[in-house]
């Protein structure tokens, strides 16, 4: 046995430990991660013990000037840096920080109509056309819909339950009437292939929160199986296990432009414009602010007013004088 002692953690390993052990998304890992490596580069590679206040606003300023980049972008850098400072070095800092903060953009949401939406949806086939359909039908966000689980999907009550959204936060949404032949065709595929992997030794899925140490056997379990599996088996970047995880959004993000292409859409359409449609839309259809509200998941009610002003925007709220 070896009696060197072990090699002090690096401090982006130590980031990355408190943050496993505080149970942060994987995709806010490598966000955190490289807004701190991109903090400590700029400062010319000083540890951060050695830097504070000063620093952090002139890194922050920077990204707001020199870098323009958006408020939302500014905000999350800033977060990562004050993760690493409070919950890593365990420093807090009795004067306030305050760098030249980005500008918040202040745009309208691009909304779909429903025959445009139809004809997008149109456009689309298999695995993805039914993902496009929930954002829409159900008012998803898109790694909302990608980390729906089984047992999430009640079809007795109609209705998903979305877990750990934006904020942790979690609640429950409708499952469209049209979707649910549709969604039981693919789920009883999906079982199938389940078993298969089983069958080859694999067949294990993600857990949150360290739930597969609490629950040894529901990694392997049918309910906790993503309803949107990749095609292929990958390598876990975390535990190293070889498992089948939910589809990739960058190909559901593809295949959405080149759907607006083919259906000659002319609006900016991503994933994000489906949900803003199913707001909109239901707004028109009479229902009112807070039930929308609810059903988006928006902690603040100010968050979904934005839709009203969609409503209200060109020809729908004003009678053009040209028009007499």
């Amino acid at each position: 046995m070896s009696n060197e002692a072990p090699r002090p953690k690096k401090l982006l390993e130590q980031v990355r430990d408190t943050m496993r052990l505080r149970h942060y998304s994987y995709r806010t890992e490598v966000s955190y991660i490289d807004w701190i490596r991109r903090y400590i580069l700029f400062h010319n590679k000083r540890h951060p013990r050695d830097m504070g206040v000063v620093e952090i606003e002139a890194f922050l300023t920077h990204l707001a000037v020199d870098g323009k980049v958006a408020a939302s972008t500014q905000n999350q850098a800033f977060s990562a840096v004050l993760f690493l400072y409070r919950s890593v070095l365990e420093i807090k800092f009795e004067q306030p920080i305050q760098a030249l903060r980005a500008r918040e953009s202040r745009y309208l949401p691009t909304v779909l109509t429903p025959e445009e939406v139809r004809t997008v949806i149109e456009q689309l086939g298999g695995v993805y056309q039914l993902v496009v359909q929930l954002l829409y039908g159900s008012g998803l966000r898109l790694r909302e819909a990608l980390n729906l689980r089984v047992k999430d999907v009640d079809f007795g009550q109609r209705q998903l339950g979305i877990r750990d959204a934006k904020g942790r936060e979690s609640r429950v949404t409708m499952l469209p009437d049209r979707l649910t032949q549709a969604l039981q065709v693919h789920l009883q595929a999906m079982r199938h292939q389940h078993q298969q992997d089983l069958t080859h030794g694999y067949g294990t899925v993600y857990l949150p929160y360290a739930l597969e140490r609490k629950y040894p056997r529901a990694e392997r379990e049918w309910g906790w199986q993503f309803v949107f599996p990749s095609e292929r088996l990958s390598r876990d970047p975390r535990s190293g296990v070889t498992r089948r995880h939910h589809l990739h959004e960058s190909g559901l993000q593809r295949a959405i432009k080149q759907a607006a292409r083919q259906a000659k859409i002319t609006k900016r359409v991503s994933c994000h414009t489906f949900r803003h449609s199913f707001a909109t839309h239901l707004l028109q259809n009479g229902y009112d602010i807070r039930t929308v509200q609810e059903l988006l998941g928006h902690k603040d009610v100010k968050t979904t007013m934005i839709y009203t002003h969609v409503l209200n925007r060109g020809g729908r709220g004003v009678r053009s004088p040209l028009d007499g």
